[in-house]
């Protein structure tokens, strides 16, 4: 299944575009898709954390992922 992954901050300056397309395996999980990403892209496996979110809900490592889902990777926030 084909995945549009949109990208945020500093995951948006690792990857070098604003969204990722991926084609993956049908009901992959979550946790699946972060590794995947960090083995394109070493740098991301590098942050502190990274959250996932799945139809604009924060996403559990275990959740499965389809066809028409949209997924987006945030990374840390700072400020004040």
């Amino acid at each position: 299944m084909k995945l549009t992954i949109a990208l945020f901050g500093i995951t948006r300056e690792i990857v070098g575009a604003p969204q990722l397309e991926l084609s993956v395996p049908e009901g992959q999980s979550v946790q699946a898709l972060l590794a995947q990403l960090q083995q394109s892209f070493p740098a991301l496996g590098q942050l502190r954390s990274l959250a996932v979110a799945v139809n604009n809900e924060y996403a559990e490592p275990g959740a499965l992922l389809q066809e028409r889902d949209e997924v987006a990777l945030i990374p840390p926030v700072s400020g004040g």
